[in-house]
């Protein structure tokens, strides 16, 4: 079974090209499935068993993992991958399971995230300063990092993705690869060129073309768990709220461009969703502030009758 499902990671990676984090939770989530499945088949699970696995173990196992206190969107991802590899099994190894398409997924809530205030982000020049004030080109590194997030609504992977030759000579758009090797072309401000000039000036490693253009105090490529910790360490020193994260600024970038009058399908454009649906969340969050605006002005709202 392990050769199986390794056959179908490579087909992830290399015909799906999916990247290979998304390969890996696909792959976490089958294992979750046949380990489970093996508790109640003599420790051992065969093709021929996958084939044959009904309504009610799938259901057990979405209860186990209930059991388990996982999260519903944790399990409506892992059935996810679950109904991908059948579907993968049915089209290469000619085994059909039409019990899995019988399970509903847990319902997940869709939490829209909190833009944070503008005034926020400006102060963030200022507490990265002070608090790389011993390493200035840490301090130049970190500011361009938020800069170029919040100026072009990057994704942290697609941020620290960047070469140098990506950003040479400050152009004025950035050809950006995002999820599913989707390709996508982001305009950059000038101010987001200057933060990533001036910190291409005083970084001491990775200065060729081929080089991140983010990089550690080792000269490694920056790691998203690195760029999470300065704006954590910015949220503290600011006492900022706790939703003040890299996706954050990103979401500030598209609350922002809808707000001035972006139509959805730019904003879609811009930040490389896949589905329309996603991008209209946004809108949820631009109503909120319309009726807010509206029970604040409206001389019938402050009305009792």
């Amino acid at each position: 079974m392990n050769d199986i499902i390794s056959e179908f990671v490579d087909y992830l990676l290399n015909t799906k090209n999916y990247s290979t984090h998304t390969a890996s939770a696909y792959e976490s989530d089958i294992y979750d499935f046949t380990k489970f499945f093996a508790r109640f088949n003599d420790g051992r699970v065969e093709l021929t068993d996958v084939a044959r696995a009904d309504t009610f173990t799938f259901r057990a196992w979405l209860a186990d993992r209930a059991k388990r206190e996982l999260t519903h969107k944790s399990t409506a991802r892992a059935l996810s991958s679950l109904r991908t590899f059948y579907k993968w099994l049915s089209r290469y190894k000619n085994i059909q399971n039409d019990a899995i398409g019988l399970i509903s997924s847990p319902k997940v809530p869709r939490k829209l995230s909190k833009a944070i205030e503008t005034t926020d982000i400006a102060d963030m020049h200022d507490a990265i300063r002070a608090l790389d004030s011993n390493e200035p080109w840490i301090a130049a590194r970190d500011w361009a990092l938020v800069v170029l997030i919040f100026g072009c609504g990057l994704r942290i992977s697609e941020a620290l993705g960047l070469k140098n030759m990506d950003i040479a000579n400050a152009p004025d758009s950035l050809r950006i690869i995002g999820k599913g090797n989707k390709e996508r072309i982001v305009p950059v401000l000038p101010a987001v060129n200057t933060a990533i000039e001036k910190y291409i000036n005083v970084k001491p490693f990775c200065k060729m073309n081929e080089d991140p253009l983010f990089c550690s105090v080792r000269g490694l490529p920056m790691s998203a768990r690195m760029a999470e910790k300065v704006v954590e360490n910015l949220r503290h020193y600011l006492q900022l709220p706790d939703y003040v994260t890299p996706h954050a600024l990103r979401h500030t970038f598209a609350t922002a461009l809808l707000s001035g009058g972006a139509d959805l399908r730019s904003l879609q454009e811009l930040l490389g969703h896949s589905s329309l649906s996603t991008t209209q969340l946004y809108t949820k969050v631009n109503m909120a502030e319309i009726m807010d605006a509206y029970k604040h002005a409206h001389p019938l709202a402050q009305s009792d009758d």
